[in-house]
């Protein structure tokens, strides 16, 4: 396929409900059974050693309309929350064996309890994933709780999930993860070669589709990409961050793009992409699994490192793309972003790092305010 084949395949797939992307990979193979993993992270080996789909739920965007989670929900909760309850509500997802959640806020964890008690004949688990890194027990515990969700799951389809399938599954994803960090490589190496929203929109359709499926497509991808040609362009070389939960809308990036930033890096689908290496499975999976969330991630909001700042990992972010300034995202009252923000604006501050805010929600309509906003801000980079 060529590129533009590829991407229209992608965007397509995220124009459908969960439903929709279920029914479409059942045409394919038959009886195929599915599991909603909500970000940031999961151990998604383990979904496929089951014999599942695991397919990302990053809420609903503008495809359905809230007319049911708000009576649950304070009018403070981010969009995401709302429109993923809303597909609980509305029975979309009750093809789906179940769901599975991670540390990532209160919200995150409130919204486990609610799909629970909504959805009650659904297997619904919440991964208490370590916040203290440097622990001694930490890689134990966090193993354990790999394992936990393996038996339970195995139990609720009513056969044992083995390892050596997960590890099959293993080298499955490292491939996946290994073709995803090659397209952002080729980006930083080669900009324009991919806009930001197109590879959002493969990397994203990756967490809707067997890996089987999506690393030969990734493959083609990755030929494309490296065989375009790139016109360059005067543009502020930016880094986006704070979009590691819910995901900007893709006119919003590209509206980013049209008005004068050329994006770098980012932490979009960061779940996607966590570890910085191949996981090496030396006969234990999930203990390869606990190793790399530990010592071989990227940084990210949703972890506290001791000892690793997330703010010298967002200029360690920047310096390695070769980006000059950072535009945040964060969605309308997302706490982890909005708090992080605070700290990350005074570390670039401190560092003279240009730097500029832009909130959004999955109604957004309109995109001339923030696409005037960027263009402000690039030009006074530019001509400065």
């Amino acid at each position: 396929m060529t590129y533009e084949e590829i991407v229209q395949q992608c965007r397509d797939l995220l124009d459908l409900l969960p439903s929709q992307v279920l029914a479409q990979a059942r045409l394919r193979r038959p009886g195929l059974g599915a599991f909603a993993v909500f970000p940031v992270y999961a151990p998604l080996e383990v979904i496929h050693a089951a014999g599942l789909l695991p397919v990302g739920v990053f809420g609903a965007g503008n495809k359905l309309e809230i007319t049911h989670a708000d009576s649950r929900f304070q009018s403070f909760i981010c969009s995401i929350a709302k429109s993923t309850l809303e597909l609980f509500l509305r029975d979309e997802m009750k093809d789906f064996e179940g769901v599975v959640f991670s540390s990532i806020c209160d919200v995150a964890r409130n919204l486990a309890s609610l799909v629970q008690r909504n959805a009650p004949s659904m297997y619904v688990d919440y991964l208490h994933l370590p916040q203290n890194m440097s622990s001694a027990a930490s890689q134990s515990y966090t193993r354990a709780e790999f394992d936990r969700f393996r038996t339970n799951l195995g139990a609720r389809l009513g056969r044992e999930i083995l390892h050596s399938d997960i590890a099959r599954s293993l080298d499955l994803y490292n491939r996946i993860r290994r073709l995803t960090r090659a397209l952002y490589d080729e980006r930083k190496s080669r900009p324009g070669c991919i806009s930001a929203a197109d590879l959002r929109a493969v990397v994203q359709a990756g967490t809707r589709m067997m890996p089987e499926d999506f690393a030969p497509l990734l493959e083609q991808m990755v030929e494309q990409v490296k065989a375009r040609k790139v016109h360059p362009r005067d543009s502020v070389k930016v880094v986006i961050e704070g979009a590691f939960c819910e995901q900007p809308p893709i006119e919003l990036l590209d509206a980013i793009e049209a008005a004068g930033c050329q994006v770098k890096d980012d932490d979009m689908i960061i779940g996607s992409r966590l570890f910085n290496e191949d996981v090496v499975c030396n006969g234990d999976p999930l203990g390869a699994l606990a190793e790399a969330y530990l010592h071989g991630s990227v940084y990210t909001s949703v972890r506290h490192d001791n000892g690793h700042p997330r703010t010298e990992g967002l200029l360690l972010r920047m310096r390695r793309s070769g980006a000059e300034a950072v535009l945040f995202t964060p969605a309308k009252f997302c706490e982890p972003a909005l708090l992080d923000y605070v700290l990350f604006r005074q570390r670039l501050d401190e560092a003279g790092v240009p730097h500029l805010k832009l909130e959004f929600e999955e109604k957004m309509w309109t995109f001339d305010a923030p696409r005037t906003e960027v263009e402000t801000f690039a030009e006074s980079i530019l001509f400065e």
